[in-house]
């Protein structure tokens, strides 16, 4: 019976799972592809999966499209992207004739990099955008669900079920207007309005304060979680798309550098394990909370791709920035060096992330119990 609940569950999580993946790994790789096109660069290959060929397919241009057998995310292969050799190789006319990456100029080469993750942040973009204009911009309404014992909120006669219509005379829309006009107000004195049971009610709180990294701010004691949908026209929803693709990738940029200033929670690094467990959860939700997890995930993947780190894209174009900047490409030796460190900080991370994903998942503690 227990097997039979399981197996509709973990067929969706790697079904999700693998959508998820494809549709990123994807769209990045077909940025690279479009920029390559644009750079006269020849591409010579475009996977969607690895290993054994399912299907394959060459196009006028002699780019071969190929179905793979595992899934997992795909690649695009660009004629001559490693240099010859000192002394080997085409001539530089004959092989920027014949479309090799590294005979094009080094400013084609940046945005043929460049374009992978700028083609993650569309995805986001576009996906926000077209959820905001028909199923609506979610938000979490201004109504209490909870009131914690004690708290500002308790002693001030919230109660569960009351919507917050305006703070300090300031007009509420959502919770996150709660928490603008409280967290900047410790210990401070407010007059609320609110509806209660169709009647509109004011009350008097004084904030709470607690500490936030080193700073004192207000604290009032209630959550939320009724989430409502707006729908957009056209025009708010773009506006509301780009917004938000800005929003999720500033906060993940702040967590990353929380992360280096030892201040973030390294529990919170998850790796491929997480993110499908994840997959299968908002994949029961529905459909739309899929997609924003898609476009939340493709701001993410553009921007760690954008990291300095060699092996990533950011690293390629570290590597061309200083060419441009020298007029003459970085040593060879030192390009190994540096693809070399990167590749075994990305195997670490990896190894750290996984390791929390399996802690996450229990299977420590399942071990534990289990050897006693």
């Amino acid at each position: 019976m227990m097997a039979s609940l399981l197996f509709p569950s973990t067929l969706r999580t790697l079904g999700a799972f693998v959508v998820v993946l494809g549709i990123l790994v994807s769209v990045h790789e077909f940025g690279h592809y479009l920029a390559a096109r644009w750079g006269k660069v020849f591409v010579e290959a475009f996977s969607i999966g690895f290993g054994r060929k399912l299907w394959s397919r060459r196009d006028r241009q002699g780019t071969e499209w190929r179905i793979g057998l595992l899934p997992l995310g795909g690649y695009v292969k660009l004629y001559g992207q490693e240099p010859p050799e000192e002394g080997s190789g085409l001539p530089s006319a004959e092989a920027e004739a014949k479309g090799a990456f590294y005979a094009r100029p080094v400013g084609v080469r940046m945005v043929v990099v460049a374009a992978g993750p700028a083609a993650n942040f569309l995805l986001a973009f576009f996906l926000f955008s077209g959820l905001f204009a028909t199923v609506g911009k979610p938000s979490v309404a201004p109504v209490v669900t909870q009131v914690i014992p004690g708290s500002p909120a308790e002693k001030a006669g919230l109660a569960a079920g009351d919507e917050i219509l305006a703070i300090g005379g300031t007009p509420v829309h959502d919770f996150a207007d709660i928490q603008r006009a409280v967290t900047p107000r410790p210990d401070t004195p407010l007059d609320l309005e609110i509806r209660r049971h169709g009647a509109t009610l004011s009350l008097h709180v004084t904030t709470g304060s607690r500490e936030v990294r080193g700073e004192r701010v207000g604290a009032l004691g209630v959550a939320g979680g009724l989430m409502r949908y707006r729908r957009l026209g056209v025009g708010q929803a773009v506006a509301a798309g780009a917004a938000e693709t800005w929003r999720v990738g500033a906060e993940t940029l702040e967590s990353i550098w929380l992360l280096l200033r030892g201040e973030g929670r390294r529990d919170e690094i998850g790796g491929p394990l997480r993110i499908a467990a994840l997959s299968g959860q908002v994949a029961a939700a529905g459909l739309a909370e899929l997609v924003s997890f898609i476009a939340v995930l493709s701001v993410n993947l553009g921007l760690i791709n954008l990291l300095p780190i060699p092996v990533l894209d950011g690293g390629h174009l570290v590597f061309y920035a200083l060419e441009a900047l020298a007029r003459r490409p970085v040593p060879k030796r030192l390009q190994e060096m540096g693809l070399k460190a990167g590749l075994l900080l990305i195997i670490s991370l990896f190894i750290f992330a996984t390791w929390n994903d399996l802690d996450s998942l229990g299977l420590f503690k399942w071990l534990s119990h289990l050897f006693g």
